[in-house]
């Protein structure tokens, strides 16, 4: 069986939305704005790109990151490599850019569950906001990268859904404080 992990910027309030330079959200690139970079603290980024086997996103990160990444060979040459799930029901083969290397639709949760029971390593989660939050809720998150940003954002898309849902325990496996107020958490789910 496959481990699903959920990998996200985070601020203080659950919000994941725009932590880059993206057109439409108001508070947009708020991970880089006035908070100090610490190269510390995205030491488990690279650690993703080596440890992972498979990339999985929802459309709109799909859209986002399609035509960017395949060009950012120094940053995402793990991830470049690897194959990527895109969860769509509305994304067509035709849609698909063609230098990103192996990229699979899934069209259900279902597709994901049959995924996860397939034979490889883990599979990261980017991005995705929507798809996090059906995910979690269809209990199919096995693990959380998280890097708490010490802001409060207020509206936007949250990596956690609002829905009346059984608990879900959490077992810390990793954590880490940072001087310029980034908190790295890794939980495991307790299935």
């Amino acid at each position: 069986m496959r481990t699903l992990i959920a990998t996200a910027f985070v601020s203080l309030d659950g919000v994941i939305e725009g932590p880059g330079p993206e057109p439409g959200y108001r508070n947009s690139g708020w991970t880089f704005n006035d908070i100090e970079f610490d190269v510390a603290a995205y030491e488990i980024k690279g650690r993703e790109q080596d440890e992972a086997a498979a990339m999985m996103m929802g459309r709109v990160s799909y859209d986002v990151f399609s035509p960017v990444w395949p060009d950012m060979t120094d940053q995402f040459a793990g991830y470049n490599a690897m194959p990527k799930y895109v969860v769509s029901t509305t994304l067509r083969d035709e849609e698909l850019v063609s230098n990103w290397g192996e990229i699979s639709i899934l069209r259900s949760l279902d597709e994901v569950a049959a995924l996860k029971e397939s034979e490889g390593g883990p599979i990261i989660i980017h991005g995705s906001a929507t798809l996090n939050r059906n995910l979690s809720d269809a209990g199919l998150i096995d693990r959380y990268h998280l890097l708490v940003f010490p802001v409060l954002l207020g509206a936007g898309k949250r990596l956690y859904s609002d829905t009346d849902r059984d608990k879900a325990n959490l077992k810390l496996v990793e954590s880490e404080s940072y001087a310029n107020g980034i908190q790295k958490l890794v939980y495991d789910v307790v299935h």
